[in-house]
């Protein structure tokens, strides 16, 4: 479900290939994304599940599954271990 969020973000605002997810070991860096397209992304989910993700530029040392399973992690740490379904934050 996130991954699919982040993803179609990544296809439709970022104009990033939809084959490029289908690359195993797919970095971050290799999307083509300069650092305001990372933000931007990275907004979407903050907005989506009500907190600032630390350190976003971390993220382009990553593979894009390792950054899908960090902000995973940093959602399910701000809502006591739950993903909300809707991909909205209820507090």
């Amino acid at each position: 479900m996130l991954r699919d969020t982040i993803q179609r973000f990544l296809v439709d605002s970022a104009q990033v290939d939809p084959a490029k997810f289908q690359q195993p070991g797919l970095r971050v860096a290799d999307l083509d994304l300069d650092s305001l397209g990372l933000v931007e992304m990275l907004f979407e989910v903050e907005d989506r599940y009500g907190f600032q993700i630390k350190e976003p530029m971390r993220y382009m040392d990553m593979t894009f599954d390792e950054m899908v399973s960090d902000i995973e992690q940093a959602v399910r740490d701000h809502h006591g271990g739950r993903l909300p379904e809707d991909g909205r934050a209820t507090n």
